[in-house]
């Protein structure tokens, strides 16, 4: 008796489409969920997890995300320069001031693989503080989370 087989994506034949996502007033974990499923393909049905499968996605308005509770005045981005006494603390709010692109960035990478897949689906991910963005040749898609 024959079993039917798995089929496993291969890179080449894999079709990549543009998204584009709106921020505004978003709540930022669960739109960073969203964009990682997109981003790793678990959207289509022919997702395979040791390859990329995923497809690219613009976000505008990041400048305009929100989060819950009082996370802006509590909720901390820390980085260490590998010296003693060389740890850095970020407040979200002002990291919204500063880069407000990176608070969108720091949760969806959190939520991808932590290997080489990972940093290759993390370039995948455009994202713009404001409303306009370079990538209207690729004729992105709108899409509603």
């Amino acid at each position: 008796m024959r079993t039917p087989k798995t089929y496993m994506a291969k890179p080449g034949e894999v079709e990549r489409r543009w998204y584009v996502v709106d921020a505004k007033d978003k709540v930022v974990g669960r739109l960073a969920s969203r964009i990682a499923m997109i981003l790793m393909g678990k959207h289509k049905p022919h997702y395979t997890p040791h390859v990329d499968t995923g497809d690219f996605v613009v976000v505008i308005n990041a400048s305009r995300v929100r989060f819950t509770g009082r996370k802006w005045e509590q909720k901390c981005y820390y980085r260490h320069s590998g010296y003693p006494g060389g740890l850095k603390v970020r407040r979200a709010k002002d990291l919204l001031e500063k880069r407000p692109e990176e608070i969108l960035r720091h949760a969806v990478k959190g939520m991808l693989p932590k290997n080489n897949l990972g940093r290759r689906l993390l370039r995948k991910l455009k994202i713009y503080p404001g409303e306009t963005h370079p990538h209207e040749a690729q004729k992105p898609v709108k899409l509603e989370l």
